[in-house]
This record gives C-alpha cells, structure tokens and sequence, in this order.
C-alpha cells in the first residue's frame, strides 16, 4: 500500500516536461512540492532565482532558526525536451519504474519528504531541518548554488537525495567539472576564386581540438571532451565563424586551474594566422572529496544502514551534483540517498521498485541520529 501511494505521488511529477530551460514545467513542479510541504504543516516559499531559470524551494520546520542541523538538497531540472513526458509518460513493470527524470531526481524529492514525513513530533520539535529544491543542477547550478550555499553554511550537514547507484552504493566523492564555450572568429572567402583571402575558424577549430585532447590526463583522472561543435555557412566558403563546448572532469582541484590556465593561454597564439578565439566559462563546479568531518558521518550512515538492514558502501563517481557546491564551502557533504536507480539522462532511466521503501527509512533513520 505504502509503494503504491508513492507512485501515485510520483507519477505526477514525473509526468511535466521540466528541462532545465522549460522554466514553465520547473515552476509547475515548484508548485506541487511547495505545497507537499505546507500540507505537512512546514513553512515552504517559492524562490525568484532570476529569469533566465526557473523558480527554487525552500522549505523548514523551524523558519526563524539561524543554524540547521542539516539541510537537505534535491533539483528539479531534468534534461530532456518538451514532449518527452507525452512521449513516455511514467510507467512500471514487476521491478522497476520507468520515465524521464525518475531516478535523476524525482523519486529523490518524494524520499526526501516521505522521509520528513515519517518523522515523529519529537523529532521535528528537536531537529532544524532545511529543505532546498533548484532548478538548473543540470547545467550546473548556474543560477543557483550561490543561493544553496548560503544555507549550506548555516547547516552542520549536508544530505543530497541523488540516486544511489545501480549497485546500491551512496556517494562520497565526485568529480569537478568546469564547461567552455570556445568562439573562433576568421575572415570569410569565395573558396574557389579567393581562398587566400579568407581565414578559416574551422580550421583553427580543428587544431584546438587536437590540443584540447591533449590536456587531458588518466594518471590524475582528468577529462576534456568536446561534445558539441558548429560552424560555417556553405561548403564554398571559408568559414569565419566556429565554435565547440567543452566538458572538462577532475578529481583535484588544481587540474581545473592547470586546465583553465592552459585553455586560456592558447587564445594568445593562433594556428591559423588573424584568426581569433574567445574563450568563455560557462559552468564550474569544483570536486567533492570526504574530510575528517564528513568521515565521521559517513560512520553514522553506516551505523543506521545496519540498524536498518542495508549494506553502505561508498563510490567515488564522475559526474557532479550539488554535494560538489556544498563540500567545497568545508561543510561535510554526501550523497546518494534516493532509491536505487541508473541510466541517468537516458530513454531506459529506472528506479528499482524494492529499494524505495528501505530508502526512505535509512534517510529518516539519519536523519533522527543528528
């Protein structure tokens, strides 16, 4: 009876087209969990992050407290386009549960509350609790981790209700990443009658990548990949215009500045003689790594995953999340304590059905031991 009451909670949720620029259906989704929580008698607002995103949450239990003993984060973002709910809307077999945005993270915001929910009168009169729900963790945060931060450092602890992963483990570090945007400005020809007047951004484009590729390093862990890239006009032209994205992972801070000092440099030097290039930082979020602080309470995870029957075993994983944004502020961040799930981003995305109850009781059960 419990599980299906939670599905029925989540369809809805599931069932919105909220990308993270469809700020329509994100403020749809703001609107149903504001509510979820003045129904369990919480303050709750909706929160005006500027216009190019969409609205966040904050609920509390205490809204005249300074100080929280832990602040628990979810996003409401996805990152899928208008009409993908229409085109597979939520659905279940025996096992699992299926539908854009299920485990990455819909089901993490219902386990949040359902976990809140399950609290007693004590322990709510006793803890101060903070809820903060964004919406552009999928971009990275842009618009929002400056405003999650800020209650991060009122908080002892930070808890991110993220999946756990496929294999059951919450997550105790995560990689950096940092996004460029690279524009290459050449100058433009008839490629059959002038090809020695133009000066080809795809070409210097071309270079680029080969130099970008270089940075990278497996001895540390670091990644460049550039994912997207566009330019020109016609085949018969020399291109004057150009441009790629790219993703950049580390585990150690200091690659980012290796990293970002060495793409930076490369602006000042064209392969292409006049052609020149604009370098610009779209997103950053820097690595998450465990401190003495944040092991003592991955103990007490542990200590309630036995109390509670569930093995804790702990990753470190490659994509970011917003523990990144909290653990560098020095406050002891994890993460991983949605249901199980896997297939993030993905048409085959799922939720394993037998996990979300037993997930919901560990985050309660933590949340009770502060």
């Amino acid at each position: 009876m419990q599980l299906e009451q939670y599905l029925d909670e989540l369809r809805p949720l599931v069932n919105i087209d909220c990308g993270t620029q469809t700020t329509e259906g994100v403020a749809i989704i703001a609107g149903m969990m504001e509510k979820k929580y003045k129904d369990l008698g919480w303050h709750a607002e909706i929160v005006d992050l500027g216009k190019e995103v969409g609205p966040g949450v904050f609920a509390t239990n205490k809204p005249g407290a300074t100080q929280f003993d832990v602040l628990l984060i979810g996003h409401m973002d996805t990152v899928f386009p208008p009409g993908t709910a229409a085109e597979r809307p939520m659905s279940t077999d025996e096992t699992r549960v299926y539908g854009p945005g299920a485990a990455d993270m819909k089901s993490g915001l219902l386990n949040i509350l359902w976990a809140l929910r399950a609290l007693n009168d004590q322990d709510v009169a006793r803890l101060s609790i903070a809820v903060a729900m964004n919406p552009d963790e999928e971009t990275g945060s842009v618009y929002s981790h400056e405003w999650l931060g800020e209650y991060a450092k009122q908080s002892r602890y930070v808890l991110v209700a993220e999946a756990a992963r496929a294999d059951g483990s919450l997550v105790k570090a995560r990689k950096g990443m940092v996004r460029y945007n690279i524009d290459f400005h050449g100058r433009a020809a008839h490629a059959g009658n002038a090809p020695e007047k133009g000066r080809s951004a795809i070409t210097e484009l071309a270079h680029w990548i080969l130099a970008i590729n270089q940075l990278g390093s497996a001895e540390t862990g670091t990644t460049l990949n550039v994912g997207v890239v566009k330019g020109g006009d016609a085949a018969n032209i020399v291109p004057d215009k150009a441009q790629a994205v790219v993703d950049v992972r580390f585990w150690d801070n200091d690659e980012y500045q290796r990293i970002n000092t060495a793409i930076n440099q490369m602006t000042k030097t064209a392969y292409v003689a006049d052609v020149t290039t604009t370098v610009t930082q779209m997103a950053h979020t820097p690595a998450m790594s465990p401190s003495a602080e944040t092991e003592k309470l991955m103990e007490l995870v542990e200590k309630c995953g036995k109390e509670e029957g569930i093995p804790i075993n702990w990753l470190a994983v490659g994509g970011g999340s917003d523990a990144n944004h909290t653990a560098a502020l020095g406050i002891p961040s994890l993460d991983g304590f949605g249901a199980i799930g896997a297939d993030f981003h993905s048409l085959t995305e799922y939720v394993e059905l037998d996990s979300i109850i037993p997930r919901i009781k560990l985050l309660s059960r933590i949340i009770r031991s502060l």
